[in-house]
């Protein structure tokens, strides 16, 4: 183990791999800490796994290929880490145990685990799983009950209701995906209750007596991951939902200095950051890794243009559905001024023609026509959202959309009809 680094990053999920990437191409001494598989909860046991089972014909199909496909990954990630100027050290990193922190600033991408209802039965009872117990199992459930209606519940309940299982979802709001726009939410829910899902929305869950399913899923979103970080010896009191305070630039928000700047040093800040899931501000892995861009760009002294309020997501239930900007209730809730335009799938010549005429778009922008956000469901959501992003990064109007050439006969296709109703 080298005595000097330049930069200490603590996990190697997407935000801390991508941290000492771009860190060490910028010529930056980086030495990673990870006592798990490298990739994180996203590579490991969430995102890849997930979408595996996703695009799987069959529940044997998928349990056939998520462990190579893990197994791919993870040994890209591990050449990523081999570069001359990374060290991998497969070790827990202890603030006042762990001998290296010195003047070296610090990133904490440590992510989040599992948040587990506190009722009755939870740690008992054999059915009891988490996501990555799901994804272990050898055998499809007959029934399989689902507690939490969000990105996680909901990408489950489509992916098992396909294989066959009977599914149900338990859900605490009048509605799913609170993330999503509430019409689209509304619409994929009664599309999936269709298909054979049923949902028990505004249902509390008391005790897992009362569930009769032979497998549970615990679906209830994920909290950041710290402990046994000896965080309390650098100073830091947890947020109340657990996450490392930071400020806008990702610096955490301590009551002690980390170090003091070295003689002739170069980078305009030194210090303590925390990135990803684990300052609880964005917990998605394409967040992650911009967070950990952000970071190193703040280590080094320079300056970027990334756009954190400008975030788009995706739920892979079938059909998809994504979403970037507010929601219209979040609009009429801060009292912001927008025209909103509708349109749907089956009115697309590529949905038709590819038998996925199930969607809706939802396109907001201001009464001059900015475009502020974009909510929808239906077949390859997710990639008109992202083009969604990009224009909006680029403070696009609806006029300057509806003046973009779209290829034709392609699903984009939605999204310039929209501009142009």
């Amino acid at each position: 183990m080298p005595k000097e680094a330049d930069l200490i990053i603590i996990g190697a999920g997407p935000g801390g791999y991508r941290a000492a990437e771009y860190a060490a191409k910028q010529g930056l001494k980086v030495m990673i800490f990870e006592d798990a598989e490298v990739g994180g909860t996203c590579l490991n046991v969430g995102c890849i796994p997930t979408k595996t089972y996703v695009h799987a014909k069959s529940f044997e199909e998928a349990r056939e290929r998520m462990p190579q496909v893990v197994s791919q990954l993870r040994a890209g990630v591990e050449a990523i880490l081999s570069h001359p100027n990374i060290t991998l050290v497969r070790e827990k990193a202890v603030f006042g145990k762990t001998a290296i922190f010195g003047e070296a600033p610090v990133i904490i991408a440590t992510g989040s685990e599992t948040k587990w209802l506190p009722i009755e039965g939870v740690k008992t009872d054999p059915r009891v799983v988490d996501s990555t117990g799901l994804l272990h199992l050898d055998t499809l459930p007959k029934r399989l009950a689902i507690i939490g209606a969000g990105v996680i519940g909901m990408e489950f309940a489509s992916v098992f209701n396909r294989f066959g299982s009977e599914v149900t979802v338990i859900e605490y709001l009048k509605e799913c995906l609170p993330a999503l726009d509430s019409d689209i939410a509304k619409r994929l829910r009664k599309y999936l209750e269709k298909r054979g899902i049923t949902f028990r929305m505004k249902t509390a869950v008391e005790n897992l007596a009362d569930i009769d399913a032979d497998v549970i899923l615990m679906a209830t979103g994920r909290k950041p991951r710290t402990e046994g970080l000896g965080l309390e010896q650098m100073g830091i009191t947890l947020a109340p939902n657990g996450a490392i305070p930071v400020d806008d630039d990702f610096r955490v928000i301590s009551s002690l200095p980390l170090e003091k700047p070295r003689e002739g040093e170069q980078r305009s800040e030194m210090g303590m950051y925390a990135i990803g899931d684990v300052n609880g501000r964005q917990m998605l892995a394409h967040a992650a890794e911009m967070q950990a861009v952000h970071a190193v760009n703040q280590i080094l002294g320079k300056s970027d243009g990334i756009r954190f309020d400008i975030m788009p997501a995706a739920i892979f239930t079938e059909p998809e559905a994504a979403c970037v900007g507010p929601t219209e209730d979040q609009l009429k809730a801060a009292g912001i001024p927008y025209i909103v335009k509708k349109s749907f799938w089956r009115a697309n010549g590529k949905a038709l023609a590819m038998g996925e005429t199930e969607g809706m778009l939802k396109l907001f922008a201001s009464p001059e026509g900015l475009i502020l956000g974009c909510h929808a469901y239906g077949a390859h959501a997710s990639d008109i959202i992202q083009e969604v992003s990009v224009l909006m990064c680029k403070h696009t109007t609806m006029e300057e959309l509806a003046d973009m050439v779209h290829i034709h006969p392609t699903l984009s296709e939605i999204l310039k009809a929209t501009a142009e109703n």
